[in-house]
């Protein structure tokens, strides 16, 4: 069992003061590193002020407003309403309750193979027995269609409240969606009148080389969501919508959905000055370039194939013995790496977005010596 107790950029420190390249972000969470300076001055900055108040809208909570304004400039004109809360599970369980209370419909599709969190909503949304079986009765009226296939769509119909997808489907592999389907799954949704919910809770934050994954589509959500990387190593969720759409919430009954410590206001000032160093570095400019690095640096007999996009990627090998054993190597050299829940073939990539290409070259380096 490995204890850190301390981290710096890429790396996290054990007892001993050995760096170990961490190659998954606390699963895509550490988009800008570890420790960041302008993130710890804002939280420290923020403590000294107060750590809490009442969120429940009877008070203006400062480091809220800022965030959001920072984010509402990035995004398009209806994504601009937020509802910031304390993680991804979290943010899913809003938008569950906002779409059925703004379609008054209540039933809701969700991908096969698709990943939203632990909580009991979010659990009835993930097609794999082995996962949600135990866990049984969860809500009702949860219906699956395959991703990227369209003719799986028909599922969608005038009874639907939201349909739930990532852009790229995470514990899967790293399965980015074509284009095709989701242009396809837009027109369907205009067409039933349903809410198109993107979950970006690993993919955003910058990970794919754009803020969210769907700008790469141009294919707009009617809600999105977001957490992990957004509070720059603090807990943080958020759903966003319209105002029109939002307003659901705001009365019958008063006060639709409420949270203790959402929108946290260490954790929002944390997210904002985290949100403020990435869009004004060149951090996911060079996205795409560290992505072509790895795919041309892993070449190996071992290695079937790397899917995914950006700096999130999988890299497939023969079993899951092999991924056991390549990660037991790989930290044993002073490299974090992970799998995935619904791949046990695969190897996660998805390091902060600070790595460079001379690290990039070790820890490739060292992959391909842990699989030899």
């Amino acid at each position: 069992m490995y204890e850190f107790v301390r981290g710096k950029g890429i790396y996290l420190y054990d007892k001993k003061d050995k760096p170990y390249l961490d190659l998954i972000s606390g699963i895509a969470v550490n988009n800008i590193g570890h420790n960041n300076k302008h993130v710890v001055k804002a939280v420290k900055k923020q403590i000294d002020k107060y750590s809490h108040q009442m969120v429940y809208g009877e008070y203006v909570v400062g480091p809220q407003i800022k965030l959001a304004k920072r984010l509402s400039k990035l995004l398009p004109d209806n994504l601009q309403s937020f509802y910031f809360l304390n993680s991804g599970s979290e943010a899913v369980e809003g938008a569950m309750k906002l779409a059925k209370k703004h379609t008054g419909r209540g039933k809701i599709v969700a991908m096969r193979n698709a990943y939203h969190g632990s909580t009991s909503g979010a659990l009835s949304m993930m097609s794999d027995e082995y996962y949600s079986g135990p866990f049984k009765p969860l809500l009702p009226n949860i219906h699956f269609a395959d991703f990227n296939e369209i003719d799986s769509l028909a599922v969608i119909d005038n009874q639907t409240a939201a349909v739930f997808i990532e852009p790229i489907q995470a514990e899967k592999g790293y399965v980015p969606a074509t284009q095709e389907f989701l242009e396809a799954l837009r027109t369907k949704c205009n067409e039933t009148g349903t809410l198109l919910v993107f979950d970006e809770i690993q993919s955003g934050i910058g990970r794919t080389g754009k803020l969210y994954a769907f700008e790469h589509y141009k294919v707009v959500p009617d809600i999105l969501l977001s957490a992990k990387a957004l509070g720059g190593g603090m807990p943080i969720g958020v759903f966003i919508s319209s105002k029109e759409i939002m307003d659901n919430l705001s009365d019958n009954p008063i006060l639709g959905h409420i949270t203790t410590f959402g929108g946290h206001p260490v954790s929002c000032a944390a997210g904002n000055a985290a949100l403020k160093f990435l869009t004004k570095s060149s951090l996911m400019d060079e996205v795409a370039e560290k992505e072509a690095l790895f795919r041309e640096l892993l070449v190996h007999p071992k290695i079937k194939g790397i899917s995914g996009k950006g700096l999130m990627l999988a890299v497939q090998l023969d079993s899951f013995e092999e991924v056991e054993r390549t990660m037991k190597r790989c930290i044993e050299r002073g490299v974090i790496i992970d799998w995935f829940l619904y791949n046990l073939e695969c190897l996660r990539i998805s390091p902060p977005l600070i790595i460079t290409k001379k690290q990039i070259r070790e820890v490739c380096e060292v992959l391909k010596e842990a699989l030899d």
